[in-house]
């Protein structure tokens, strides 16, 4: 059994997601984010930084108890745990993976989140970090259509952890910002070819 520590952010949601595709019991505790729950002494034990999503794998290697933050390494977890799924075996398929989820982490979420964050929280509102952060995002977003114009999936011929990982946040801002992808037919096929699975419906909610 799995204790799933998230709230309703994209980066939980894609912890959602790969245990909904994995079909492995769990357990998941909703953290209130503006109560500050992730900031509790409790929550710091298992994660430092304070933030989710957090797993504690209650059977992991050798049957010991197992916790695992940071959205990324939770996602490489599951997958090597459970047999490789949604990653890939020999060492060119995972670095393929690995380079998409690796974007994802260190662009995709924090350019995009800055730019909500300039969008809807930011006092005083600040044009000039909006804009920036706006630019960044398109820019991103030209990024996965050219690599989504030419191959099914984020890293190739298959659904993997990188598609996981990315879909919560481009899903949320295509919703935001569909004016950005107009010109995206790759990353719009993408949205909805990863997006009719039933585990990603799922997690979506």
């Amino acid at each position: 059994m799995i204790d799933f520590y998230t709230a309703a952010t994209p980066n939980g949601k894609k912890v959602a997601i790969m245990l909904e595709e994995l079909q492995v019991p769990y357990t998941k505790h909703m953290i209130d984010l503006k109560a500050l729950d992730q900031k509790k002494p409790e929550y710091i034990a298992m994660n430092p930084n304070g933030r989710i999503p957090t797993i504690v794998d209650n059977h992991g290697p050798y049957d010991h108890k197992t916790t695992v933050f940071e959205s990324g390494a939770i996602l490489y977890y599951l997958a090597e745990k459970y047999g490789g799924q949604f990653f890939g075996h020999s060492l060119d398929e995972k670095a393929a993976v690995m380079q998409w989820l690796m974007f994802q982490m260190s662009a995709v979420g924090p350019m995009f989140g800055n730019y909500n964050y300039g969008m809807r929280s930011l006092q005083p509102n600040n044009p000039g970090f909006i804009e920036r952060f706006a630019k960044e995002s398109q820019r991103i977003i030209s990024v996965l259509e050219l690599q989504l114009s030419k191959t099914a999936y984020l890293a190739g011929d298959h659904y993997t952890i990188a598609d996981i990982a990315t879909i919560t946040w481009v899903a949320a801002f295509q919703n935001m910002e569909p004016t950005w992808f107009a010109d995206s037919p790759g990353v719009l096929r993408w949205l909805k070819l990863v997006g009719e699975r039933p585990a990603v419906k799922k997690g979506l909610e």
